[in-house]
This record gives C-alpha cells, structure tokens and sequence, in this order.
C-alpha cells in the first residue's frame, strides 16, 4: 500500500512539473571551467562526503547486507558507489563503439517526455545531475540522467576527468541518485540493471561497495532473463572486475548461459565481449564454439571489429587462424586508419599468441616508415621495440631511424638509449649508411648517462654493443673495474643471464680487438660422439655424402666456450674433403675449416634468413677463429627428404657460395 501511495505521490509531481518547460542549469558548465585553477582532491577522501554518505539509507541496511560477498570488505552505504549508469530497454540503445571495447549509451528520445528533451541539451555531466535533482520523479528518470552523466563524462579528456568525477560526487543530487539505484534494484528492468553496474565498474568505482554488490548479487537472481545484448554488456562489465565470491559467481553463471545460447548469437561484437570475459580460464570446448561462432559470421567483419579481435582473442589465450588471417587482411587493407595505440597492441597480441604473421608485421612497419615525419621519436621507439620482442626486423624503418638518431641524439635519455641499443643488438642490424657515426653517437650518449646508469644497465649496453661488434671503451672501462673490484653487484635471480652476458663482453674484446689475429689452428675438442636426435638426420646425410664418419667432426667445443655442430675440413681449393686425423696430424694453415651451424627459427629475424644478435656474434667470432661457417635452419632442414638433403649439404660444401646462409624462407601464417 506504501508503494502504491509513493507512486501516485511521483506522478502527481511529475504532472506537476510538466507544466513548465524544462531546461537543464548552466551552473554546473560554469564550474567546470572555474575547475582548472583548483587541485584535484579525491572526493572520497572529503570527510564531511563521506559522513553524507553514511547517513543516506539507514534503515535498509540491514535488509541488503545479505547481498553482499562475506569476502568484501563492504562500506554500509549504497551512494558510496558513486556513479551508475543504467539504461531503459525503451529510452536506451546499445551502440558499439571503436577499439575502446565499451558501450555508449545511445538515447532514443521519447520527444512526448520533457524531461527526456532537456536531458538531450545538457553540456556536461553536472547539467544532467542538475536536472535530476529538479524534474526526476521515478527510476528511469534517474537511471537515464546518470546515462547521460556518464556518456558525457567519457568523452572528457584525462585530465578533465579528474576534476569532472569531483563535481560529480560532491554534486547534490548524487547521493539520491544512488539512493534510488539501491531502493529500486530488484525492480529494475534488465536494461537498467546492467547498464547500472557497467558504468559503476567503469567508472573505477569499488566493486565491495554496497551498491555494486548488490547488483551483482540481482544480476546473478536475473540472470536468464537477459538478452543477449545486456549479455554482452555484463561480459564487458565483468572483464574489468576483480575476482569475488560473487562476482565469480556470476561469471561463473554467465560461461552456462552462453553455452546454452551461443549458437543463437550473431554479433560480432557480443561474441568478442564474451571472449575477454570469459578469459583464459574458459575451458578449451567453449573456446572452439566461440570461434566457430565468429568464423560463421566473420563476413560481417569490419575494421574496428577486427582490431577488437586481438584483444579479445590476446584475453582468452586463444591463437585462431581463422579468425586472425581475416583480421589480418581486414587492417592491412585499412593500415592507415590504425591508431598508433593500436600498432602497438597488435604487435604485443601477435607475440603472447605467437601468431606471426610478416605480411602484416610488414604492412604495419611500412605505413610507419612512410609516416615516420609525423610521429614523434619516442613512439618510433616504442613501436621498434614492439618488432624486437617478435623478432622481427623492419629493415627500412631501422635505417631512417638510425639517422634520426644520429641527426638528433638528445631525446635519447637512459631507458630510451637502453631499448635501442637492445633492439639494434637483438635484430642484429648495423645501418647501411653512416654506421661508425651511429655507433659513435650511441656510445657518446652512453657516457653521458654513466654517471646514473645502474650495475646491471651498464652490463646491459656494453652487451648490446659488443653483439654488433663495437666496443665503447669508456663505458667498457668502467664495468670491468667494478667487476675486478668485485663492485658489480647483480641480482641473484638473473646472475646466471648477467654472467653469460659479462663472459660474451670479455670474448668480444678479444676477438673483436683490431690486434687479434686469425690463429694457424684452433684447438678442439668433441664433446661426445653422439648427437642430438634433431642433428642425427644431419648426421645420416653427411655420411652418405662423404662416405665415412672420420670425414667430419661433430659436436665439436671450440675455445671461448663456443662450439659447433659438425666441422669439416677441405683442401685450399675447395675440391676435396680431407679426413680429420690427417690434418690433426698435419695442421696447415692452407686447410679450409668449414662450422656447420643448425640453428632454429628462433635464431633468426621473423621469416628470413638474417641472423639475430647471438647468433651473428657466434658467427663473426668463428670467423675470427679461421671458420667458414655455414647456417642452417634446422626446422626447415628437418623438413626435407633424405635425398634432398643430402644435395643441399653438397650444395653448401662444393658451390662457390658455401659460406652463404640457408636458402630455405620460412613460412609465414598467412
């Protein structure tokens, strides 16, 4: 009866109010701007808010901490959950937006509703408030005002955000607007109810508040009621929450309901939200009926949706060639509408799916070559560094960059001059034009960083150098003193990386020195007669070709620690193979040495043959040691036919371009 006489109390203040027309006031747009010149203050940190809020719904206190996780740590107030946006299925559309991955509420005006109309006109997040607090009368009312609060609020910059979300809490509409949200909660249409926590979550509002958990706890009792639509905006929703009792419930509840209902979904963009948030831990079968889902609809595929696709697919775990070569080519046609944000995030969904792809990592580095002018030099460097960590060599995009370095080396502080250095060793590229001058600069900026630089950054950069074959002297100095001094402190959790890294800096100072000279003969040793089983197919085929085992060595240590896979040894000319124990017997300097190297794909640039840092640094220092050395890439030799590989093996020994790498390219997913 209460209930009823509450009603007709609304209405008959709502016919009441209509008989003026309604305009939103302007005075929150006036202090939005006053804002700039005050501080940001946390509104939650204001005592005298928090006291308001505490003192908002004493009596339903009792009656709706049922709802909350035993886990959660809950304050007893529902207005301390801030901000909500809830939308009704009649006044509101879902309308999806670009790569940001969330929801925009999209009014459809009820032009009979004043209310309606003026919350059209409101300018920012306060006008809305403003005219709750003058004309709202029932649920939707509020509900749709915190919409519109909150869909002007996303379109603030960062900044204006801040100081936007303090107006917003300490405005005085707000603490009956989450009153009403936490009163009506159970009555609340599907719509609503979603829209509600959705924007509450967004917002950054903490989910152990009374509020938030009370919705989930209704989202959970409602949730076969909803539609697919606000099942997609749960799924977003529950993306961004942390773990709870409830909310794992929920999700929980949510991975069920999708089951049953996956193949009625032929949204796109709802089969990606449920994809980010049902997430790794989502078992393998539902996996595939996501993507089966997905695949039957991928025509409908456009390019923001594609772009989405990489998360969505990077936040399940789930490396897809059906959906991902589609995605692909759908950016490779539209590559110059990309977001440089998003250039980055591909690449960084590419490497945790291990998907690659060279066509697209190739389209990618060619649109930011050809607008490198626009960008500034620190994204060029956060977009190399994304190629590195795949392994991949944007060749030309490398060369440009290098001069832009060499032409304007002051942007280059510690931790950029760092990621350089690495992606340069890594990718094992020296620029084609201009090479001492680059290095020069690079070492220059490295002095004036030491006297900052840490133990273990230091070791890094002389590394990083001494791959490429140069070798700063000043910075060399200095970690090699600490080191005597046992001053080059590391951390224990990396000291066996950093030891192998001091090692290669000490065997590159004395192979790479101008002094050193080739020896007459290198003493070696077998480490064992046995072979790796990925080698023995190697080992088959050179005994076929040269007719015995003494005709070659293998597993063969070399002095500085190196060692090689099969060694054999040729006459000056290059005709004939000379068995091991005469030469042993006999050293002369005339005998060619040739180092048979089976590498894996990971040894190399992203589908070539160009070798990285470690294995070129390995080359060169053979080569120093009186080595022809020959690369092999070992997958694509495993690959072949006996009888095939036993005639590239011939080809690599007799031709004139045995030293020469692998002519084998590997394939790329596309």
């Amino acid at each position: 009866m209460n209930n009823k006489i509450s009603y007709l109390l609304n209405t008959v203040r709502c016919v009441h109010r209509y008989n003026s027309v309604l305009t939103p006031k302007s005075s929150a747009t006036t202090r939005k701007h006053i804002l700039w010149i005050g501080r940001y203050k946390d509104p939650l940190g204001n005592v005298n808010f928090r006291k308001l809020l505490l003192n908002i719904l004493p009596s339903l206190h009792g009656s709706s901490l049922r709802f909350v996780s035993q886990k959660a740590d809950v304050y007893s107030t529902g207005a301390e959950a801030l901000v909500s946006e809830t939308a009704s299925q009649s006044s509101l559309e879902v309308e999806k937006l670009d790569d940001s991955g969330s929801f925009k509420a999209k009014h459809v005006v009820d032009y009979r509703d004043p209310f309606f109309s003026s919350l059209q006109k409101c300018a920012c997040p306060c006008d809305a408030l403003d005219l709750a607090a003058e004309a709202a009368v029932s649920v939707k009312h509020y509900t749709n005002s915190l919409t519109m609060a909150w869909r002007l609020f996303k379109n603030l910059s960062e900044e204006q955000q801040r100081y936007e979300k303090q107006l917003i809490f300490e405005h005085p509409a707000f603490a009956k607007l989450c009153q009403q949200l936490l009163r009506h909660a159970r009555r609340m249409m599907r719509g609503d109810l979603v829209f509600s926590l959705h924007a509450l979550v967004s917002l950054g509002v903490p989910q152990n508040t009374l509020l938030v958990q009370t919705l989930v706890r209704v989202c959970q009792e409602k949730l076969n009621q909803l539609d697919n639509r606000c099942i997609s905006v749960l799924a977003t929703t529950l993306a961004g929450m942390d773990k709870d009792k409830n909310v794992s419930a929920l999700q929980a509840g949510l991975q069920l309901l999708v089951e049953q209902r996956i193949s009625s979904i032929r949204d796109i963009f709802i089969l990606q939200n449920l994809m980010k948030c049902l997430g790794k831990d989502a078992p393998v079968f539902l996996k595939k009926k996501l993507e089966m889902a997905v695949v039957r609809e991928i025509d409908r595929l456009t390019f923001l949706l594609a772009l989405r696709m990489f998360s969505a697919l990077a936040a399940m775990n789930y490396c897809s060639l059906p959906i991902l070569n589609p995605c692909s080519k759908k950016i490779k046609e539209n590559v110059h509408d990309v977001p440089f944000r998003q250039l980055i995030l591909i690449l960084e969904t590419c490497h945790s799916l291990q998907y690659h792809n060279v066509k697209l990592f190739s389209a990618l580095a060619d649109y930011v070559n050809s607008t490198a002018y626009l960008w500034d030099k620190r994204q060029i460097v956060l977009f190399l560094s994304a190629c590195e960590t795949l392994g991949f060599q944007p060749t030309e995009l490398l060369d440009i960059f290098a001069e832009k370095v060499t032409e304007d080396p002051d942007f280059l502080n510690l931790k950029n001059l760092l990621i350089v250095l690495r992606v340069y060793s890594r990718l094992n590229h020296v620029p084609r034009v201009q090479k001492h001058l680059f290095f020069e600069t690079l070492h220059s900026c490295l002095n004036k960083c030491l006297p900052q630089i840490s133990n273990t950054e230091l070791l890094k950069a002389v590394y990083s150098l001494g791959v490429l074959g140069y070798l700063p002297h000043r910075a060399l100095d200095e970690l090699l003193q600490k080191d005597s001094k046992d001053e080059l402190k590391l951390p224990d959790d990396l000291k066996e990386q950093h030891t192998v890294m001091l090692r290669s800096v000490k065997t590159c100072m004395e192979l790479d020195s101008p002094s050193f000279t080739k020896p007459a003969f290198v003493l070696t040793e077998n480490l064992s007669s046995l072979v790796s089983l990925n080698l023995r197919k190697a080992q088959e085929a050179l005994i076929e070709l040269l007719g015995d085992e003494n005709m070659f060595r293998q597993n063969v240590r070399l002095p500085y620690r190196y060692h090689i896979d099969f060694e054999i040894r040729m006459d000056s000319d290059r005709k004939k193979v000379l068995p091991i124990v005469s030469t042993d017997d006999h050293p002369d300097s005339r005998v060619q040495r040739l180092a048979f190297l089976f590498a894996p794909v990971s040894a190399f640039c992203l589908g070539t043959t160009h070798p990285q840092g470690k294995l070129a640094m390995k080359k060169r220092h053979l080569k120093k040691l009186g080595y022809h050395v020959i690369l092999i890439q070992n997958k694509k030799f495993q690959e072949m036919k006996n009888e095939d590989a036993v005639k590239f093996l011939k080809r690599k020994i007799y031709s004139e371009d045995a030293f020469s790498f692998c002519e084998a390219t590997v394939e790329d997913n596309n």
